[in-house]
């Protein structure tokens, strides 16, 4: 007697491989294909990565997101970073860390790998483009594929594998400050095939070619892992539609249930050696034992390749008896709930039972293949047995034609991929932005650049033309940044100006400026440089293309009156927000010199430079204001002035302003137009340039003098108010 049995076991809901795999497609048949049955792949496996000895490599096909395994790595490193140090700062000790490691992926070739995350963040965006700082190697898996050189650097040369046939990929000086100075828990978008995969394909790489057929049943990706060929097909045949048959010596897929063979009832029940009879026995299973809710988990690319899950219910309401199915393969929304609704449509299909004698000449059907009985619907063969040239075939019910072809796709939802792009920075010589008066020299630095995804860069500097560099660790936020494309006509500090404008571009249309009305000016709100000056604006009218025309200014802030002449098209626009700006400690010796910066960002082939002369308007105070010249009854000059302060821009007490210097001191330089220049020095906001003096400089009947009065302050002179007189 020869048997040929396909269990009910997936049948057909995956095609009769689930049975096939799942029990006896003949003894010889099955223990030719696979191994002793063992556990297939489970959805979790792929997301989490793992470092266990022994732990299975998946076998990828087509494109999947899968963590890999940790075959290798080293000790962190750790890094020391000093900063600080300054007058009135203590020095401060930071430490980072990086790692070296390696992580296999597919136990096969693959083409490429695209975007990678890690902790679930993208570390490489769709471009190439990193977010985080790494060395990165890929090895894709071929044969002839050397030693990594980190690899054998650590173990010793001619000792490190070449892990041929293994695709793996090696991260060098991984920094480790976005995780929590930790290894993370990394996922990669693997390409092992290009587009997408057949699933005979797939069979038949598995099964050594024992599997053929010609099937359009294809998924985005797929990973074979678990301890057996036998075991990965018993997943799929759980869950794609397919058939199968064996034409002796290989196993045949083909695409859902075959057209069916018509046979007339008048053969069904004939043997050789008795009368006609009815050997149709028909037999339906129980509705309790059948699934009413199927769900099927699977991995979606409209999502990042994310877990997803797409149900069918008998009826619509909350299945009682539910059953789920885990595939690790990547499919769109909509193949994941056809699955799920063929799935129960057969699984209900399959309650209806027959068994059929023919006669020996039908010997040529095999299971997998559907038969249709004159009088009554198409059912699909289940098993076969020949027993003295008799036929007998075991059927079940196919469900009707159309299941499972009303799923609809679901929308996607995806992490944003914004490229980091290259640097731009920009040095800041500020006069004090707070109350505080400042004790230490201090410049500032902004930096961001011209696309969205810009995050942050190392940065660097120099008071000696780059000879030397000192680290000054990461940016701040990025920075409202730009350029004046106007420029911005000549003003008054005093009153706010309410005709005038300047057009200004910022580096990408992501960065926006806000109007403020005057309260919040006053209040301190829109502070900007353009150039080496301070404004505030209250106007800001979108031009389009991140373009904006700021008005109702307020100029010369904070000190900075004389920068307002000067201006040009091109020159400098950052929006003065602290959170965007980074202090850096200089040494005292800095002043009067020229400062260097460089930053290197990810997304930086080159380092970005900025270079500034360095006045220290931190530690300098503001010029006097209301500068006053009057003729004294001796014929000479008595010159006033009012004293400000770096402290005290708010009027708070309407009394003077606070000193914030160590002493109230003065210095009038005096330039007459014939005669010697005479500097002198004063400690209250008064100087008498008398007949006496005038005569002892020889200005006796000058027709004009010129007069420049500075505060002094801890870090140096103040800019000049300047006057003229003339006789």
């Amino acid at each position: 007697m020869a048997t040929l049995v396909l269990t009910t076991v997936g049948s057909l809901v995956g095609g009769p491989i689930g049975g096939m795999i799942g029990a006896v497609i003949g003894q010889q048949v099955d223990q030719r294909l696979f191994a002793p049955r063992r556990t297939g792949p489970r959805l979790g496996e792929l997301g989490v990565q793992t470092s266990s000895y022994g732990q299975a490599i998946p076998r990828l096909y087509g494109r999947m997101r899968v963590a890999g395994t940790v075959i290798w790595a080293t000790d962190l490193r750790e890094d020391r970073h000093r900063s600080g140090g300054g007058k009135g700062a203590p020095k401060t000790t930071t430490y980072s860390y990086s790692a070296n490691f390696a992580v296999a992926l597919s136990a096969r070739p693959i083409r490429a790998v695209h975007r990678i995350w890690a902790d679930g963040k993208l570390l490489r965006g769709a471009a190439g483009d990193w977010k985080s700082e790494t060395g990165y190697r890929l090895y894709k898996g071929d044969e002839g594929q050397e030693p990594d050189p980190l690899i054998a650097s650590d173990v010793g040369l001619g000792k490190a594998p070449a892990h041929r046939g293994l695709a793996y990929a090696v991260f060098e000086q991984f920094q480790l400050a976005d995780y929590g100075n930790r290894i993370p828990s990394l996922t990669f978008e693997v390409e092992a095939d290009a587009d997408e995969v057949s699933i005979a394909d797939i069979a038949a790489d598995l099964a050594g070619r024992a599997i053929g057929g010609n099937t359009d049943a294809t998924v985005h990706g797929f990973a074979a892992t678990g301890d057996s060929a036998r075991g990965v097909m018993e997943v799929i045949a759980r869950a794609i539609p397919l058939s199968v048959r064996d034409d002796g010596e290989r196993l045949l897929i083909g695409d859902g249930a075959p057209s069916p063979v018509t046979i007339s009832a008048g053969e069904a029940g004939a043997r050789a050696d008795e009368k006609r009879r009815d050997r149709i026995a028909i037999d339906r299973a129980a509705a309790a034992a059948i699934p009413d809710e199927i769900a099927v988990a699977y991995y979606e690319p409209g999502r990042d390749y994310q877990a997803g899950l797409q149900r069918a219910r008998n009826g619509g309401g909350p299945g009682r008896r539910a059953e789920r199915i885990e595939l690790p393969a990547a499919l769109l929304a909509g193949q994941a709930k056809a699955v799920a609704e063929l799935r129960l449509a057969r699984a209900w299909a399959d309650r209806k039972k027959a068994a059929l004698a023919l006669p020996w000449r039908h010997m040529r059907l095999r299971p997998g293949q559907a038969v249709r009985i004159d009088g009554m619907a198409p059912m699909r063969i289940g098993g076969w047995t020949l027993d003295r040239m008799m036929l007998e075939l075991k059927l079940a019910g196919l469900p009707l034609a159309g299941a499972g072809r009303s799923a609809v796709a679901g929308d996607g939802v995806r992490e944003p991929d914004a490229p980091h792009g290259p640097t731009v920075v920009a040095l800041l010589d500020l006069p004090p932005l707070d109350a505080t008066a400042a004790s230490v020299p201090r410049i500032w630095a902004a930096a961001a650049g011209p696309l969205p995804g810009w995050r942050r860069a190392e940065l660097g500097w120099s008071i000696d033309g780059g000879a030397t560099w000192q680290d000054a660790g990461q940016t701040a936020m990025p920075a409202v940044m730009g350029v004046a494309e106007t420029i911005l006509p000549p003003g008054s500090s005093v009153l706010m100006d309410r005709t005038s404008f300047v057009d200004v571009a910022l580096l990408h249309d992501g960065m926006v400026l806000i109007g403020r009305d005057d309260e919040a000016l006053v209040n301190g709100a829109n502070v900007a440089m353009i150039g080496d000056e301070l404004i505030q604006f209250g106007g800001a009218a979108p031009l389009g293309g991140g373009r904006y025309r700021l008005s109702r200014l307020m100029r010369g802030r904070r000190g900075t009156e004389a920068a307002m002449a000067g201006h040009a098209a091109g020159e400098r626009f950052v929006l003065i927000e602290t959170p965007s700006l980074l202090p850096i400690e200089l040494p005292a010796s800095s002043i009067g010199g020229h400062i260097g910066l460089m930053a290197r960002g990810v997304g930086d082939g080159a380092p970005a430079t900025a270079q500034a002369a360095f006045l220290g308007r931190a530690l300098r105070p503001p010029s006097p204001a209301h500068l006053r010249l009057e003729r004294g009854a001796d014929g000479g000059v008595l010159i006033g002035w009012t004293r400000r302060s770096r402290t005290g821009w708010p009027w708070i007490d309407g009394a003077d302003a606070p000193l914030a210097e160590e002493a109230e001191r003065y210095r009038i330089v005096i330039t007459p137009a014939i005669g010697s220049v005479r500097t002198a020095e004063t400690s209250e906001p008064a100087y008498a340039y008398d007949a006496a003096r005038m005569a002892a400089d020889g200005a006796a009947g000058t027709p004009a003098i010129d007069i420049a009065v500075h505060q002094i302050g801890a870090g140096g002179l103040s800019d000049p108010a300047t006057a003229s007189m003339t006789f």
